[in-house]
């Protein structure tokens, strides 16, 4: 069962005297996990986002649309990446959750993924 791992940060740690070396730490926390996954055998993808500040969002009202700079969600927390994985439950989607490096506040959002069939 496969289940997408939003990762959602406040952007504000990496800056700084001290935010290149957090987002260094930030980093290898993720290798290391991608290696705990492929030592599990867990299939998995994602990527890293760029800043919340760069994004677009294309917002839908009653069939017309307007386009608006910066993320969907009005907050101090930025949609920083993801992965998608394949395992065997929630429980065990959690698990792997509650293992992704997210410095300062934050959450992430666990959610299965709808098979698409053809």
């Amino acid at each position: 069962m496969q289940f997408m791992l939003l990762i959602n940060e406040d952007e504000s740690i990496y800056d700084g005297d001290e935010g290149a070396k957090r987002m260094e730490e930030t980093l290898a926390g993720h290798m290391a996990l991608a290696k705990a996954w492929a030592e599990k055998g867990v299939a998995f993808s994602g990527e890293r986002l760029k800043l919340g500040s760069t994004a677009t969002t294309i917002r839908w009202d009653a069939g017309t649309h307007t386009l608006h700079d910066g993320p969907f969600a009005e907050t101090h927390e930025e949609l920083g990446g993801f992965y998608i994985i394949d395992v065997a439950s929630l429980d065990d989607a959690l698990d792997w959750a509650r293992q992704i490096p997210v410095p300062g506040k934050g959450a992430v959002e666990v959610r299965p993924i709808w098979p698409m069939e053809g």
